[in-house]
């Protein structure tokens, strides 16, 4: 799997389409994002924002892909909520987790702080996961 971590957002698109915040995360939101970027067109350039550092968690291009193709985003904070269940998953030791986040799943790797894939509910239904060894209900 391949993860690509760019240095900002500001190099991928042009700087009057974004503020930069003075914090340690600048660029856009997550949810801004999606709006300026969910279009064929810029199917690249989304890929490569998401799996840059937002919130802490990354997102590998196959989780990009998947919220792509089954339509699922998350608000800045779902995201801030998703960071700090990962954060206490790995407190106990977790390694691999099943996040169930509204209606949708997400495998992570806690060590690496990774959104490995996403399934919407559709997905879920007769799913077995394997090779987790803790699962958060959000």
């Amino acid at each position: 799997m391949e993860l690509k971590k760019i240095g900002s957002v500001d190099s991928q698109i042009s700087g009057s389409q974004i503020k930069a915040k003075d914090s340690l995360s600048s660029g856009p939101s997550f949810a801004s994002t999606l709006e300026k970027l969910n279009s064929p067109q810029n199917a690249g350039a989304l890929k490569e924002s998401l799996a840059g550092n937002l919130e802490g968690i990354k997102f590998s291009n196959h989780a990009v892909e998947r919220m792509q193709t089954r339509g699922i985003s998350y608000t800045p904070d779902d995201l801030k909520k998703l960071n700090e269940a990962v954060g206490k998953a790995a407190a106990k030791g977790s390694k691999d987790t099943l996040v169930l986040m509204n209606d949708s799943a997400l495998i992570v790797s806690v060590k690496n702080n990774t959104v490995v894939t996403v399934m919407d509910k559709n997905a879920l239904k007769e799913n077995v996961f394997t090779n987790i060894d803790s699962t958060i209900v959000m």
